[in-house]
């Protein structure tokens, strides 16, 4: 293997990781908001796009 294929090898691993570093974030982040907006919901602060709670005539 010559240096330029080393070189060209450690840059696709290194997106790699750092792909796979970023979507496990954003998955672990979502987790995170849903849990919160489940504790919000089950305390019974409703979303303002929430049309089923809106007044009614």
């Amino acid at each position: 293997m010559t240096t330029h294929d080393l070189y060209v090898a450690a840059a696709y691993g290194i997106t790699v990781v750092v792909l796979a570093g970023l979507i496990g974030w954003i998955w672990l982040d979502q987790r995170a908001r849903r849990r919160e907006l489940a504790e919000l919901e089950a305390a019974g602060i409703r979303r303002r796009s929430d049309r089923s709670q809106a007044k009614k005539p």
